[in-house]
């Protein structure tokens, strides 16, 4: 290897660098969560660089879901960098390597697609007319204007290009089945080779920790890094995302569920959401699967990646919201929930409540959360186990569900009778409704039970509901009585 220009960092340099032709992919939200955990573990330096020199395919919603994922995630970076502001920084890393040799002009006529197509896509390892021209001949042509794409000049020679990779181990390809890749095009504008490459030497990335889908690039990086005169930085392969039927999670095949803005509408924390992410493709020592974002921190390593592709189980149709999502996600997405503190967790759902339509204020918000956090696993989920909180008016529901186990009509009705004579006179506080409503079912020759199934179906509209007196404080004594009211009649 060469000698580096640029001598090594002290602390690890590390990049996440999307190309901002779709929204921000799982995936790729996770290569961007293990380079943070790598930098914060290791008190190195994380890089956000968009690479976007794909003038064709790059447009603002792309970036926009990537700066919005990002956002959501809450994972910082130090710097920020645009690849399309750099390059200068490209073209002069391929006059350096032209000038050593080491890269020809190809003059072959763009329209054929041959001057900048790849060998290992088309039927070729390298262009002899073109590689075999002098220099003299190239500079004579390239000074007449005639366009060229610039071709790396593949040793043919050379044994084998080999580098260690920190997941999949020691890596090596023969020279020989290299072909000569394009380093700029007939348009003057750099390759993702090199254009990766002259930034990643640049801004001195001392790990490069990226999918596996890159692996193969990696022998033409290493020949860039080599011969431009950097040494190379430690590169680090992420086992790729797939779907249950084992083909890569993509975007054009599996749609919105890849995802990252999709988890966060329905209702994922994003802490649980990285927790999962992180346990796809690595495994910590301590074999915990719920952890806290310090946590993940302090766990993690490279050597942790295992080499297995990990497969993302999600139901294909989806017949419910939950059926969309890997069930370990929503699990890990409830566990959190319930680990956190009443106050933080109201402060998360009264947004979703309030712009659901729902006049509620904070205060309020915050007596309904503890009677419903272990009925939610999304935080969307508050639409659907606290919505009788509020709304004005019940939406209907079925008479018979009033009527209590091993009861009849009758019983409903004295029951619901009984109660709204009760509760217009006592305090709204759990003791007091606990017992006077136990006395009333004791009066009525009734169990508790009965007694408080045709209550909790009037003021919830179901029998699956958070605990009635706590619920009752919170509904409060007129809606209480008007709901009551309100059900009598259905048992008439």
């Amino acid at each position: 290897m060469s000698e580096s220009l640029n001598p090594p960092p002290n602390k690890p340099r590390v990049r996440f660098a999307p190309s901002p032709t779709g929204f921000l992919h799982v995936g790729s939200a996770r290569t961007f969560i293990f380079n943070w955990l790598y930098a914060r573990r290791n008190n190195g330096t994380m890089i956000l660089r968009l690479d976007d020199t794909d003038v064709e395919r790059n447009t603002d919603a792309s970036v926009n879901s990537i700066f919005e994922g990002l956002k959501w995630l809450g994972l910082s970076w130090d710097e920020e960098y645009k690849q399309s502001e750099r390059g200068d920084l490209h073209r002069q890393m391929a006059e350096t390597i032209f000038q050593k040799g080491l890269a020809y002009r190809d003059f072959t006529p763009a329209h054929t697609g041959d001057s900048e197509r790849s060998g290992a896509q088309g039927t070729w390892l390298l262009n002899p007319g073109m590689r075999e021209l002098s220099r003299e001949e190239s500079d004579r042509r390239a000074a007449a204007g005639e366009p060229f794409a610039l071709r790396f000049r593949v040793p043919r020679d050379c044994g084998v290009v080999r580098f260690t990779d920190a997941v999949y181990g020691e890596q090596m390809k023969a020279g020989a089945d290299i072909e000569d890749f394009a380093l700029l095009r007939s348009d003057g504008m750099p390759t993702y080779h090199l254009a990766s490459c002259a930034d990643d030497a640049d801004l001195r990335i001392s790990h490069v920790i990226r999918g596996q889908d890159h692996l193969s690039n990696t022998y033409k990086h290493v020949l860039i890094f080599e011969a431009a005169g950097f040494t190379p930085p430690q590169f680090a392969h992420l086992p790729l995302l797939v779907a249950p039927d084992g083909t890569k999670l993509s975007k054009r095949k599996h749609g919105q569920v890849v995802s990252v803005t999709t988890y966060r509408d329905a209702g994922f924390l994003p802490e649980a959401f990285i927790n999962f992410l992180c346990l796809l493709g690595w495994s910590p020592k301590n074999d915990r699967e719920q952890m806290s974002r310090q946590e993940l921190v302090d766990a993690f390593s490279l050597e942790g990646i295992n080499r297995a592709n990990a497969v993302v189980n999600f139901k294909e149709p989806a017949t419910t919201p939950e059926e969309t999502f890997d069930p370990k996600a929503v699990w890990l997405n409830a566990e959190h929930i319930r680990g956190m503190a009443i106050e933080e967790l109201s402060q998360r759902l009264l947004p979703i409540v309030q712009e659901a339509g729902f006049n509620v204020t904070p205060e309020k918000m915050l007596r309904i959360t503890p009677l419903i956090r272990e009925r939610i696993k999304l935080l969307r989920d508050v639409l659907t186990a606290a919505d009788f909180f509020f709304v004005d008016q019940l939406p209907p529901y079925d008479p018979a569900e009033l009527i209590p186990q091993k009861g009849d009509a009758a019983m409903a009705l004295k029951a619901l009778q009984r109660a709204k004579e009760v509760l217009a006179g006592i305090e709204f506080k759990h003791d007091p409704l606990d017992q006077s409503l136990r006395a009333a079912a004791q009066e009525l020759g009734i169990k508790a039970g009965q007694m408080f199934q045709p209550i909790r179906v009037a003021v919830c509209g179901r029998k699956n509901a958070p605990p009635l007196f706590e619920t009752l404080e919170v509904l409060g004594r007129e809606t209480t009585l008007a709901r009551i009211e309100q059900a009598i009649p259905k048992l008439g």
